[in-house]
């Protein structure tokens, strides 16, 4: 068992060993498309509840007669400089250009040009179709793969660019500048779900605090869901939980940038790729939304929908960890009905203060004997015990 990666290891009642997984009690959105079941897999292993809401949909241009139009320009004179900057945009394009029979003379092309790649999986994708690579920048950067083509002689050189999802205006303007011959590749683009009503769910989520971190691995998929909330007439209460309590994860600087540019601090892992985005996911959720607390016998770690409790994990429904997170924000002090009211139901709070009662007796029986730290002060309401 490896519990340095997959949880904390924890004796049970009856001596056997469990494993409390480091992501259960947490809700984590997903808003990718294309992978998007492997990183809810991923994150679904280390025990997170998942919520996916595809921001962006892949349109293939694989019959699309402006693609085919800049393959046969490729084909016209030798090309000098090759760009892949995506795996996926890069064999579509062969496989695009292997359905016009247009497959061979391009390969022939392409190996007669510098080869330069915007990281790891467009240079498998140039290696797999038996090419060579000539360099990639270590940042995957396409500002960096820029900066060093631009050192190359370009005056008069003729250069292929494969877009990446969106059109690349200023990398291309910047070639031109350089009195380059530039042909753009737009094999694929980015367009809006079919469907965005799960969206709109998924901007509920974040400013309602039912989710306790989404993921991003595209900067268009954050575009679009600053615009869905902008057409709903809450963008600012969404910023607001993005800078607050909801954690945003993004495979990569250029993924972060979006947000980065209106306030929003992202986790961000050194190396951008879907195991990495879960690992510091893993690492930056629990300093950003765990509250711990020692009572005089127990240690209570409180996150998203459970209550951690010496170790053992407690599900708990969203009044009583409403109420357990109160309690625990201010350990000692007691809490009127009337505030607890206010906490765990913000909207639409019942007419009597019963239900409070109702849900602290709830609270106690599902954490066992550690529930005696809830304690009720005559008249006056409830605390937690420090």
């Amino acid at each position: 068992m490896r519990c340095e990666e997959d949880g904390a290891v924890t004796p049970t009642s009856d001596g056997v060993r469990d494993t409390v997984l480091p992501l259960a009690g947490y809700a984590v959105g997903v808003t990718a498309a294309r992978r998007a079941e492997e990183l809810g897999s991923l994150l679904q292993r280390r025990g997170a509840d998942v919520m996916h809401a595809p921001a962006l949909r892949i349109v293939s241009l694989a019959d699309d007669t402006a693609l085919k139009a800049a393959t046969e320009a490729c084909l016209e004179h030798p090309l000098d400089y090759t760009v892949a900057s995506t795996g996926i945009g890069f064999r579509g394009w062969l496989e695009a250009a292997d359905g016009w029979n247009l497959s061979t003379p391009l390969i022939r092309q392409l190996q007669g040009s510098r080869l330069f790649s915007r990281g790891p999986k467009a240079t498998g994708a140039m290696r797999a179709a038996g090419l060579a690579d000539s360099w990639s920048p270590a940042s995957e950067s396409s500002a960096d793969l820029l900066v060093r083509l631009l050192e190359e002689p370009l005056t008069g050189k003729r250069v292929a660019v494969q877009q990446h999802g969106e059109p690349m205006p200023e990398f291309a303007a910047a070639l031109r500048a350089a009195n380059a011959e530039v042909i753009e590749l737009p094999v694929y683009r980015w367009a809006l779900p079919t469907e965005t009503q799960p969206l709109r769910r998924m901007v509920d989520a974040i400013i309602g605090g039912t989710v306790d971190a989404v993921t991003f691995t595209s900067a268009p998929a954050v575009g679009t869901l600053l615009g869905v909330a902008e057409q709903a007439g809450c963008d600012d209460e969404l910023v607001r939980a993005l800078r607050g309590n909801v954690l945003a994860a993004c495979v990569g600087p250029i993924c972060a940038e979006p947000l980065r540019s209106i306030g929003v601090e992202c986790a961000v892992p050194e190396r951008y790729r879907l195991g990495a985005l879960v690992r510091v996911l893993t690492d930056s959720l629990p300093i950003k939304r765990d509250l711990i607390v020692h009572t005089g016998q127990y240690e209570f770690r409180i996150r998203g929908t459970a209550a951690i409790v010496d170790g053992s994990i407690v599900p708990l429904p969203r009044r009583e960890i409403g109420l357990l997170r109160a309690l625990a924000a201010q350990p000692g002090r007691v809490l009127t009905r009337e505030e607890l009211l206010r906490v765990a139901w913000p909207a639409g709070s019942p007419s009597n203060e019963h239900a409070v009662e109702t849900t602290i007796g709830r609270l106690r029986t599902a954490l066992g004997p550690a529930g005696r730290s809830v304690q009720t002060v005559v008249k006056r309401g409830y605390r937690l015990a420090a």
